[in-house]
């Protein structure tokens, strides 16, 4: 078959290499356009984009693959499928209509479980054990097309979402080239989604970070699992001694047991530990603003942290 592939993250290009050197052909790759990253805030093409050009297949830049010409550019490629994996653009059914074999997707979760846009950082965060992927058709609701197939894999507490989502990404090339040889072959099983089972992991912001120590332990390192390397998780550390206050992210913690709970959220006890609603936060990696990833020993031993001292949340 003739595939064209829409996409733009990371998360892709390993089911890209597989259609890249499968048997059928990838005829056209579409992504967003370049945006500005890092300090000069220079235009970046996205992986997808680098990808393309490293290896010289086809690729144009769209930033809306549902206009006119957009769809006479699609229509040009004579494509029998499009395969759809973290492109960023909602695709109308007038796309669509121009395959004959349809459109499908690559989802990170266990549709119905978390549609939307941070699938992978809602299962950290909500403290599951299991992940994996789902091979959608496209629908006109986001995310809530019919099932070809899924594929599972463990979370593990040393998982965070950057982890995860590397391992989802492979599971992707194995189940994506099964599915497009059953397509091909007339052999595709199209299941509905359990409508009561569905749940939906909304697009990140950065405010998702600012931590509540009011929460119990296990809550907080499960979102901070959950949000690491992007948003991050946040707090404000204060010196009792000095008054200064030093903005950090958090990278990796763990939840300790307290048979006694101070009154006082946030506040370091003796071991160092931040006191929560529930249990202490030990605190393993962070980041403080401005400088690189450090183990906490060592930033406790540049700051001179004492018992009583405290971490804030950002307002």
């Amino acid at each position: 078959m003739r595939i064209v592939y829409l996409g733009s993250s990371e998360f892709g290009i390993p089911c890209l290499e597989a259609l890249h050197h499968g048997p059928h052909q990838l005829v056209q790759v579409f992504t967003q356009p370049a945006h500005p990253a890092g300090r000069g805030r220079h235009p970046r093409p996205t992986p997808v984009a680098e990808w393309a050009d490293q290896r010289r297949v086809p690729c144009e830049e769209s930033q809306n693959v549902n206009t006119p010409q957009s769809l006479c550019r699609l229509s040009e490629c004579r494509g029998d499928l499009l395969v759809v994996i973290a492109f960023g653009q909602k695709i109308l059914q007038e796309v669509i209509a121009l395959f004959p074999r349809g459109a499908i997707n690559v989802h990170a979760s266990l549709l119905p479980l978390y549609r939307g846009a941070a699938p992978i950082n809602a299962a950290l965060i909500d403290g599951h054990t299991e992940s994996g992927i789902s091979i959608i058709t496209l629908a006109d609701r986001m995310d809530a097309g019919l099932v070809l197939g899924q594929s599972r894999t463990d979370i593990f507490p040393h998982d965070d979402a950057q982890s995860l989502h590397d391992r989802l990404a492979l599971l992707g090339p194995d189940l994506l080239m099964t599915t497009i040889d059953q397509i091909a072959s007339g052999t595709a099983i199209y299941t509905p989604q359990d409508e009561s089972r569905v749940t939906h992991a909304k697009k990140l912001k950065k405010a998702d970070g600012n931590l509540d120590f009011a929460r119990s332990a296990a809550e907080l390192v499960n979102r901070i699992r959950g949000l690491w390397p992007w948003p991050g998780t946040h707090a404000n550390f204060v010196s009792a001694a000095t008054g200064k206050c030093y903005p950090v992210s958090f990278a990796r913690a763990a939840a300790v047991f307290a048979a006694d709970q101070p009154g006082t959220f946030g506040l370091l006890d003796a071991n160092l530990d931040i006191v929560c609603g529930d249990g202490r936060l030990r605190i393993l990696d962070l980041k403080p603003a401005g400088k690189t990833l450090m183990p906490f020993d060592a930033f406790a031993r540049g700051r001179g942290i004492q018992p009583g001292d405290l971490f804030l949340p950002i307002e």
